[in-house]
């Protein structure tokens, strides 16, 4: 049996994405059918429809979500009807290099669907990040979904998916960050300000926010931020120092995804001192540093993979903290829209009003 359900698709590169009505199929061997509550809208889904990521279109837009399972096919254990699931995309295999040193986070083969989702005309589409989430429903992997309470908002909960993991996972994950630490998170997103809330939750005695968006930085201090830098108008890297007693910051976590951020970032930090990459470059971006400084400096450049998470073990426990009131999701969702509002959610993306729209089903 398959299903026809709306969905935001992404026909042509840079051109507006529409509502259609797209067929779902039944799920076969290690596949559920999810039936989404909510979706937040995720720069990432603006990149498929720009094409940045491939030009695989039409796309089927949409994987910061949670649900309901519907269905799920032969073989699926994990996960039953009736379950609330946050969708990831990193389902993992449990047989590549990664996993089998017991390194899953790392995994190198994540599964997706292997049915395809069409248009009426049978089109194949191509699900954002194997997902395709700004739909009544849709069909994953069993592995991308993760069950978790189902006491937890939706719209809040979802943003796990994607955005609000990355940066959390930035920080306690890749970061290592620790109690007493000091820590800058260059660029104030929904990315960079979910880092500020993981650095927080580590135990970080100093955060430093920095952008050059005076409201970006007010978000960031009601979210944990200790200090706030407006690298507009004042040199970012003797600021961190300033705040620093002068060595710089233990973890610096850059959350732009460009080379002079990132050079930023380099130099705020402390000597032995970690750099996190989370935010994402573009195919053309160089970098140029000078090798002493590299061995010079010592520490650790790191790049952060989806907050360097397991969906399996931090969605549960992170909604668990969520729940008891220590970690406020919430803040993180800006507003909520309908289906046939996601274009317009990229246009205000744009003005940098909104940390996330989210799609409420």
């Amino acid at each position: 049996m398959a299903h026809q359900v709306r969905a935001v698709v992404a026909r042509a590169k840079g051109a507006p994405v529409s509502l259609e009505t797209i067929i779902v199929p039944d799920p076969g061997p290690g596949e559920a059918l999810v039936k989404i509550e909510a979706c937040g809208v995720c720069h990432t889904d603006l990149h498929y429809r720009e094409g940045g990521i491939n030009d695989d279109f039409p796309f089927l837009l949409g994987h910061e979500a949670a649900g309901i399972v519907e269905s799920v096919g032969e073989g699926v254990t994990d996960v039953a009807p009736g379950d609330f699931v946050i969708l990831n995309w990193r389902a993992v295999c449990g047989q590549c290099r990664a996993c089998r040193r017991g390194r899953p986070q790392y995994c190198f083969n994540t599964h997706n669907a292997k049915q395809k989702m069409t248009l009426l005309d049978g089109t194949e589409l191509s699900p954002a990040l194997g997902i395709g989430a700004f739909a009544e429903k849709t069909l994953v992997a069993a592995g991308q979904c993760t069950k978790v309470d189902p006491a937890a908002s939706a719209a809040a909960v979802g943003l796990l998916g994607c955005g609000v993991m990355a940066g959390i996972g930035a920080a306690i994950n890749t970061g290592n960050v620790g109690r007493g630490d000091s820590v800058a998170v260059i660029g104030c997103g929904g990315v960079g300000d979910a880092a500020v809330v993981g650095s927080r939750l580590a135990g970080a005695a100093k955060i430093i926010a920095v952008d050059i968006d005076d409201r970006k930085l007010q978000t960031a201090k009601k979210l944990g931020a200790t200090h706030t830098v407006n690298s507009r108008d004042s040199d970012a890297v003797e600021a961190i120092r300033e705040l620093t007693g002068g060595f710089g910051a233990d973890v610096v976590i850059e959350a732009v995804g460009r080379p002079e951020t990132y050079q930023q970032a380099f130099y705020g930090r402390d000597l032995a001192g970690t750099v996190v990459l989370v935010g994402v470059p573009t195919p053309e971006m160089k970098l140029e540093l000078p090798l002493l400084d590299v061995f010079g400096r010592g520490g650790a450049l790191k790049s952060s993979w989806y907050g360097d998470c397991l969906p399996s073990r931090d969605f549960p426990m992170l909604v668990d903290l969520y729940l008891q009131g220590r970690l406020d999701l919430d803040a993180f969702v800006t507003e909520t829209i309908a289906l046939d509002e996601v274009e317009k959610a990229f246009e205000r993306m744009h003005g940098g009003d909104v940390l996330r729209s989210v799609v409420v089903l």
